[in-house]
Order: C-alpha cells, then structure tokens, then sequence
C-alpha cells in the first residue's frame, strides 16, 4: 500500500518555521509538495545561522525534506500564471502570510476558489484572519508572550521564560496540517474545498487548557511554579545527588508505593498528605522531606528503584543525550539521508507510525529551485524555451 497522502498535490507558498513544518508533516506522509521561493535567496531561512553544513543552513534543513523546490517571483504577472496554472492542478495551497498580502496578489481565497472550488485553501498567521488584531505581525516570541505561557514558564521569583523551542510556529504547523486533512475530508463528501484559518494566538490557547479551567472555576490568575504542578503533588522536579530528576506522583496509590520505597510510612496516611488535594494545600511543607530523601541517591540509582517499582520518573535529558537514546533510536525518531550538496545528514524521524501505510523520509531538503524545469515542465506544461525565457527574465 502507498503512502496515506499519495496523490495530494500540496502548493506550499509558506516560510520559515510553521508552515514548512506543517508541510513537512504532509509530505512526510506521501503528498507532493511543491515548495515556491523567492528567485535568489529562497526561505528565509536558508539563511538561519550558524551552522552551516557545507553552506546549507541546519535550520532550513530540519524541516524541508521530501519536497521539491520552485523559485517563482508571483510578484510579476508571468509568475502569477505559473502559480495559478499550478493551482489548477493542487489540492492544497498553503500559505503564512499576513492576511490580505496574497489578496493584494489577486492571490487570496476568493480568487483561488474561482480557479480551482476544490483545492484547500490553509492560512497561517499570528492572529487569525479576523479580529481587531488580525493585521499584527505573528512572531513565536511575541505570541509565546500573549499567549500566556511565558506568564507560567519560569522560577515564580524570577522573569518569565519562553519555551526552549519555537512551539508557537511549531504547534500552528501541527493543526494546519490537521485542518487541511479535515478539509480534505470533508470535500470527499461535498466535492468542494474550503479555507483553514490558523492563528498562532488561537493555538497557544488551546494550550492552557486546566489553567484555564483553574482561572474559571476561581477567578485567580495561574501564576509561574517553576517546576511544579498546580494540582497534581508531588509532580516536580528533585536534585538528586549527581544531577536532576522528575518524579510524577499521579494518584494517591503511588502516593503509598512512593512513600514505602522512601521509607516514609509514618506520613503517607497522615490527613495533610494523604490525598492530592492536601498534599498540594501543604506542598511548601513536604517538598523540603522528599528533597532531603531524594538528594541522597544518584539520578541512576532512583530510576532504577523507581522503574522497578512502577513509579513514573525520568532524567532531564540534553539534546545530545535525547538523540542518541537508545529507546529514541528504536523509534527511528533519528533518521540519515543523503544531501546533493550537504553530504550526509541526520534529521529527526516521523513520530506518527501507521501500520499499514507509515511515512517515510524518502528525500532531502532541496537545494533552490532544484526542481525549476521538473515542476514546470511535467505538471505546469511548459516547453524548454519558455522555462528558459522565465529564467533569462527573472521570473523563476
């Protein structure tokens, strides 16, 4: 069996972060996607560095593989007939610029579904294509910060932190990817296609979920606990005496597994920690007996006591050590392909594994334009001569 997105003609008008990651999702699931650049330089982030791998930006290429590159300035009349000749023949147009740029292009989603009713239309922005805001620029930061989880990232005494990654773009990129296979669907059933709106503001929403649901049901702002967990204790992270530890004691049943193995039987059934909601009343009080406890072992001693018990608790790993884990490596979530320019090259894996019809990393990130006569000719139609003409005046 193919792969599920065989046959999906995705035209990828995105850039830098959450778009290519959105379509690096559905390429990596069979569809084709036609990645447009700007004549010249290409993605932004092609640019994005150090480091450079032999002159290709580690960045661009984490998040570009399996797609063939065109370079078309849609600027120009003649290079908006080859996007809209592409149009014709695409189920999904993919796009994050800010709302009402591509209208001004004769590009937008009322002039797309005249050429083609059923191609899906994807829009990523930072904040939607209504409401009063809708026209702000939508950088990770910027929304990281309106979003509300930097308010609640960080030492409660000290400033706000962002999240280690770009998780704005990265987020929006998963729930494009989500809507068009929605909208996908659904034309199935109606023979039409539709627009998907993304805004980086509304996913960062989404996120606060119970926090959310705490500020509701009380009407108290969430403030930052650093590493602990507003309703669940203990859920947080110890020193132990090399280094650092999480421990998630999620119920009070591995409240009595943990308070056994730490030898702590004359207080597991004491009334102020012997349910969560007590135990989260009084945390201030218990954290200062579990850390005294948990600092006395090393990281490797506890995971061993602790996964032989059953008790939920992890390293804090760094990224060096993530990628060369060996429960990471047989997931295949480290994966190597081979660059026309780069050389050899490691990306990370599919994290969707289907059984029947899985993904595959089938080919690298693209040098620019590489597919300029390839696209053109076999899908656009166009002779030699012309895509030779195109080139001579800039427009691709």
């Amino acid at each position: 069996m193919g792969a599920p997105l065989k046959g999906i003609r995705v035209l990828d008008l995105s850039r830098i972060l959450a778009g290519p990651y959105c379509s690096m999702l559905l390429a990596d699931m069979g569809a084709e996607v036609i990645k447009v650049e700007r004549t010249g330089s290409g993605d932004d982030t092609r640019a994005f560095g150090p480091p450079f791998i032999k002159g290709e930006s580690a960045y661009f290429l984490s998040i570009n593989r399996n797609k063939k590159s065109i370079t078309v300035n849609f600027k120009t009349e003649r290079g908006k007939e080859i996007i809209r000749g592409l149009i014709e023949k695409s189920d999904v147009l993919l796009e994050n610029f800010r709302p009402g740029t591509l209208d001004k292009l004769e590009l937008g989603y009322k002039d797309v579904e005249k050429i083609n009713s059923r191609i899906v239309y994807a829009s990523i922005s930072g904040f939607g294509q209504t409401g009063p805001e809708r026209l702000r620029p939508g950088y990770d930061l910027a929304v990281q910060g309106m979003g509300g989880i930097m308010s609640l990232t960080g030492d409660p005494a000290g400033s706000p932190y962002k999240v280690g990654t770009s998780i704005c773009d990265i987020l929006a990129g998963i729930y494009t990817c989500q809507g068009i296979l929605l909208a996908l669907i659904s034309r199935q059933k109606t023979g039409r296609g539709q627009m998907v709106d993304v805004s980086m503001l509304d996913c960062q929403v989404s996120l606060l979920t119970y926090q959310a649901g705490i500020y509701f049901a009380t009407g108290s702002v969430p403030a930052r606990k650093g590493n602990q967990h507003p309703t669940i204790c203990p859920y947080e992270t110890f020193r132990a005496s090399d280094d650092y530890i999480n421990i998630a004691i999620g119920n009070d049943k591995l409240w009595q597994k943990f308070c056994g193995i730490l030898g702590l039987e004359n207080i597991k059934d004491v009334p102020k920690f012997a349910t969560n909601p007590k135990r989260v009343e009084n945390r201030d009080e218990l954290f200062p007996v579990l850390e005294k406890i948990i600092s006395g072992k090393k990281v490797k001693e506890w995971l061993k006591i602790f996964d032989d018990a059953g008790i939920p608790a992890g390293p804090i790993l760094t990224v060096d050590k993530v990628l060369n884990h060996h429960q990471v490596l047989a997931r295949e979530m480290v994966t190597e392909i081979n660059h026309p320019k780069a050389g050899k090259i490691k990306l990370t894996g599919i994290p969707v594994k289907l059984s029947a019809t899985p993904g595959a990393v089938n080919t690298p990130p693209p040098l620019l334009g590489e597919h300029n006569d390839e696209v053109l000719s076999n899908i656009s139609g166009y002779s030699k001569e012309e895509i030779k003409k195109f080139k001579e005046d800039g427009i691709i």
